[in-house]
C-alpha cells in the first residue's frame, strides 16, 4: 500500500454527514479519475447519480482522511450486499469523488475486526 493512502485520522461519522450536507447534493462531482477503471457496461451501473445517491443519502459505516487529505469513506451498498471504499477530495466549494471501488472478501474481513483498510 502507498503510504499517503493510509488514514491517518478517524472521523465522526456525524460530522462527516454536516459536512457532506453543507457541500449540497449538487456540489457533488466524479472527476475524469472516478471511473477509469471501468468497463463500459459497469459505467451504466455505477454512475455519477449512484455515486452521488449514496454519500449524500446513505450513513457510512467508516470515514478517516488518508496522509494525501483525501477522504476515505466506507458504505454498505445494499444494491449488492457488498461493502464499497470511496475516496473524496473536498475543496472549498465543490466535494470531488476521485475512484471508488468494492472491497474484497480480505478488506471485508479486516474491516469487520477493526483493522485499516488498506
Amino acid at each position: 500500500m502507498i503510504k499517503e493512502h493510509e488514514v491517518d485520522e478517524k472521523i465522526k461519522i456525524s460530522t462527516f454527514i454536516k459536512k457532506i450536507k453543507a457541500y449540497g447534493y449538487n456540489n457533488i462531482e466524479t472527476t475524469a479519475h472516478t471511473f477509469f477503471r471501468l468497463s463500459e457496461k459497469q459505467r451504466k451501473i455505477y454512475t455519477e447519480k449512484e455515486l452521488k445517491t449514496i454519500l449524500f443519502y446513505e450513513t457510512p459505516l467508516q470515514v478517516g482522511i488518508q496522509q494525501n487529505g483525501n477522504y476515505a469513506v466506507i458504505y454498505l451498498y445494499e444494491k449488492y450486499k457488498k461493502l464499497i471504499k470511496i475516496l473524496l477530495d473536498l475543496s472549498i466549494k465543490k466535494l470531488y469523488i476521485v475512484t471508488f471501488y468494492f472491497l474484497d472478501k480480505r478488506q471485508t474481513q479486516e474491516f469487520k475486526y477493526g483493522k485499516n483498510i488498506k
